[in-house]
């Protein structure tokens, strides 16, 4: 069980960091991460962040909590792109992660 859980969090910190570097408000938008977060990802270290990646917790969550919103994203037959659309404008009403 570890060594997904470090594979899911360093596949989750590279492509974060790859997000943050190419377009960082568009990443900041889409992790729903805040700015500081932001600088603090792309600014690790390979090493870094392998050694972040090794932690025993899981280094991201879901970003909703509402089943609406799940159920938006996994069993709306009508208007795909619209269902995940309105997901999204939903999503994006929520508060970004902070460092706390």
């Amino acid at each position: 069980m570890m060594s997904e859980v470090r594979d899911a969090n360093l596949g989750y910190l590279m492509l974060a960091q790859q997000m943050i570097r190419a377009d960082k408000a568009t990443a900041i938008f889409r992790l729903g991460i805040s700015d500081e977060i932001a600088e603090l990802i792309k600014g690790l270290s390979n090493a870094q962040i392998l050694k972040l990646a090794g932690n025993n917790m899981m280094l991201t969550r879901f970003r909703f909590d509402d089943g609406t919103i799940l159920g938006m994203l996994t069993n709306y037959n009508k208007e795909k792109s619209l269902s995940h659309a309105h997901a999204a404008i939903l999503m994006a009403g929520q508060p970004v992660e902070e460092i706390i």
